[in-house]
């Protein structure tokens, strides 16, 4: 049994669990509060569940330490941005006891994010990182944490907008340096993403079966694939295969900047092409929704088009899927040819406004 007792004006408490004692101060100079207190710290153990002090000690830094951990451990892709995503949630929760972190924090640290001018989806990936840090510390062994906070991800309104149409292509890669050539057209036919393409390397290429292969460690989402490459993509393959003796500076990379050496940072000529070609600020990775909705369009399966571009969840493919006002205007067409009726079994239907009776005549 445990027992109350007064230091100073405080009441704490004292009890056992294990063969060990534990003390705490209840902070109230009220004997009811501490007998109450004392009361739920003798449920907890009775229930066979650790006694709250241990999870009173955990505080938020704790957590975000096994999380960064966690992703150092399994070597996870994303290990870089999850160090940018808990900043945010650093500079506010430093020093918090995890316990404390529950519905009105959380919301206190969304209108934060808000007034700083964070999108939906921004705040829904730091508050889905702060999921992740609760949900290690419950499997912890023993536990860090009791229970995960109810946390409600908000409303994204992120349909995605930017994307080419072929001519706006073609004006673009006619404006930007040679070297970026190559790199841009696999984007468009592809939708590979940028890191994977100027990451290619020749080991990557087949050029006797002209396919491309990225292993489970060049791709974002770890799955490894293989595209077939049309004869555009073969002849650029070719050209840049027949010039790499040329280069100043020996390299396994299929796709080199003027020295031969990765490419990097290129957003200058790129702001300068689109300027030049007359087609409004563009993305790079609106190449890759680009791709997408001309595989869509050509007919191709969408779990096809899915294996070639990478995505791995529906939802996210079908934000890529734009559609255009002239994808609307065909198909409107298109309903036009298919709901048609025929000529010689159309009726004009004709309305007596007197008698407000309807009647058909054929022509």
């Amino acid at each position: 049994m445990g027992t109350v007792y007064k230091r100073g004006d405080i009441w704490w408490i004292k009890y056992h669990r294990n063969g060990r004692q534990y003390f705490e101060s209840t902070k109230s100079h009220l004997k009811g509060v501490a007998d109450n207190f004392l009361k739920q710290r003798e449920g907890e153990i009775a229930q066979g569940k650790l006694p709250g002090i241990q999870f009173d000690k955990v505080l938020f830094n704790n957590l975000l330490a096994d999380l960064l951990k966690d992703y150092s451990v399994n070597e996870r892709k994303s290990e870089k941005h999850v160090k940018i995503v808990t900043d945010h949630l650093k500079s506010f929760f430093d020093g918090w006891r995890a316990t404390d972190i529950g519905t009105s924090a959380i919301n206190a640290y969304i209108e934060k994010r808000r007034t700083e001018g964070a999108a939906n989806g921004t705040i829904n990936r730091e508050l889905a990182a702060l999921k992740r840090m609760y949900s290690l510390g419950k499997k912890h062994v023993p536990p860090k944490v009791r229970d995960i906070p109810s946390i409600t991800m908000l409303e994204e309104h992120n349909v995605r907008k930017g994307f080419f149409e072929h001519q706006q292509f073609l004006d673009l890669r006619s404006k930007l340096p040679a070297h970026l050539y190559g790199p841009v057209t696999f984007g468009y036919k592809y939708g590979f993403r940028k890191s994977e393409i100027l990451g290619l390397t020749w080991g990557h290429i087949d050029r006797e079966a002209w396919t491309l292969r990225l292993e489970s460690e060049d791709t974002k989402n770890e799955e490894p694939r293989t595209v077939y490459l049309d004869m555009e993509c073969r002849q650029i393959i070719d050209i840049l295969w027949a010039n790499r003796k040329n280069l100043p500076a020996v390299t396994p990379l299929v796709f080199t900047n003027r020295s031969g050496g990765l490419i990097t940072d290129f957003r200058k000529s790129w702001a300068t092409a689109c300027k030049e070609a007359k087609i409004g600020p563009k993305l790079f990775h609106d190449l890759r929704r680009t791709a997408v909705r001309n595989m869509v369009r050509a007919g191709i399966p969408e779990k096809v088009a899915m294996a070639i571009s990478g995505h791995k969840t529906r939802s996210v493919f079908d934000r890529y899927n734009i559609v255009s006002d002239d994808d609307l205007k065909k198909a409107t067409d298109r309903i036009a040819e298919q709901t048609v009726t025929p000529d010689r079994y159309r009726a004009v239907t004709v309305l007596d406004f007197e008698t407000k009776k309807k009647s058909k005549k054929c022509p």
